[in-house]
């Protein structure tokens, strides 16, 4: 785990916008039993953490997608985020509906995107990858060039990992969920026990505890 990595797990679960909690845990809208819960929009709330959020993807895309031309957000945890990052870096936002609108011109992407522009899209968080994924698809079906995902937080679960590879896009994150366990160990939140179930939990979240 690089600094940054470790720091922004840090700050996540400073502000907690990441709760642990192996003893009890959440229940997503999937059905899965998960002893996390990420909620990344409370950085919102946080100047001083959304900042270095912004400048740890504007750094990631600068580095990796120099030739990006518009900076697309998922709608709606990715859209704060791609807001402040094409502010740093001085391009063009959209941002991109689950679905097309029901009214109006049924827009699924709003904003100006023309064929062949070249775009990074920002997404908060990645469980398996399906909600950023078919927004990529949405882009590309206008014409736009996916040059890759971004976000803050990757659950790492295997199933993401193999629709990113199916997909054949690639995606890089802030923080993940090795680090994040780790830091919360090093802060006290969890013990080793406790780091150990969360650890089983990534491995095979579909059957965890059952």
């Amino acid at each position: 785990m690089n600094n940054l990595q470790e720091e922004i797990a840090k700050n996540l679960l400073d502000i907690h916008a990441v709760f642990l909690n192996p003893q009890a845990p959440f229940t997503w809208a999937s059905g899965i039993k998960s002893p996390i819960y990420c909620d990344n929009r409370i950085t919102m709330s946080y100047p001083s953490v959304r900042k270095k959020i912004s400048k740890g993807l504007a750094k990631i895309i600068t580095d990796q997608y120099p030739e990006v031309e518009v900076i697309a957000g998922t709608a709606t945890a990715g859209i704060p985020h791609a807001a402040w990052v094409s502010e740093l870096l001085n391009l063009p936002m959209v941002y991109i509906r689950s679905k097309p609108k029901d009214h109006g011109k049924g827009n699924q992407i709003e904003g100006k995107i023309t064929s062949g522009q070249k775009i990074v899209v920002i997404e908060d968080l990645i469980s398996t990858g399906g909600s950023v994924l078919e927004a990529c698809q949405a882009a590309e079906k206008e014409g736009a060039i996916v040059l890759g995902v971004v976000a803050i937080f990757s659950y790492e679960l295997p199933k993401g990992v193999e629709n990113f590879a199916k997909a054949g896009l690639p995606l890089t994150v802030l923080t993940n969920y090795s680090t994040l366990i780790q830091t919360a160990l090093k802060q006290e939140y969890i013990n080793e026990a406790e780091l150990s179930l969360l650890k089983d939990w990534k491995d095979d979240p579909e059957n965890w505890q059952k």
